[in-house]
């Protein structure tokens, strides 16, 4: 008896693939430590759309202050390509690999990107946060990050919202007023 791996897969199956394979989707590409910028520039120049999100971080240096723009997740650039361009990606210097399971990429979900992009275009102050398993978790019920959930959590007595991509194992904690939110049950 031949084994499932020896079949030959039906039509079915190979339209699925084959819609995977074409359909642009969100990656996470994993990132040599500290060239987050050197790779979106990289993917620039290859006309590759990318995201990296980034946030304001004041420095103390020995004479002076200085605000810098850090990666709001470091050591990844979000990449929004077809599954079969990923060599266009993973050529480009900085890139270790794409996340994923089993050697597969795993496609983000749209929406926390997009919701992402747009909130902090609209100037959302938002800053890395440990990434959290246990919590009490909210969904937003109004302003730019409708619908998403999160994490509750507090700090210096200002209510912050947690975003968690499972699939990178990164969060990022937005300041929210706690009106915005509701439990999921």
């Amino acid at each position: 008896m031949a084994s499932r791996w020896t079949q030959p897969i039906s039509e079915r199956e190979v339209g699925i693939l084959s819609a995977a394979l074409c359909k642009p989707r969100w990656y996470a590409a994993y990132t040599s430590a500290n060239h987050e910028k050197r790779v979106a520039e990289q993917l620039s120049l290859r006309s590759v759309e990318h995201f990296l999100p980034a946030y304001a971080s004041v420095r103390r240096w020995k004479d002076r202050r200085v605000t810098l723009q850090m990666p709001l997740f470091p050591g990844y650039v979000f990449v929004r390509m077809a599954l079969r361009d990923r060599l266009q990606v993973l050529q480009v210097p900085g890139v270790a690999k794409l996340v994923g399971f089993n050697g597969t990429p795993v496609a983000l979900p749209q929406g926390e990107i997009e919701a992402l992009r747009a909130s902090l275009a609209d100037g959302l102050r938002a800053e890395p946060h440990p990434y959290l398993k246990v919590g009490h978790r909210v969904r937003v019920k109004t302003g730019p990050l409708q619908g998403l959930q999160g994490i509750l959590v507090r700090k210096k007595n200002v209510s912050r919202f947690v975003i968690s991509l499972d699939a990178i194992m990164r969060s990022v904690a937005a300041e929210i007023d706690v009106a915005e939110l509701e439990p999921v049950r």
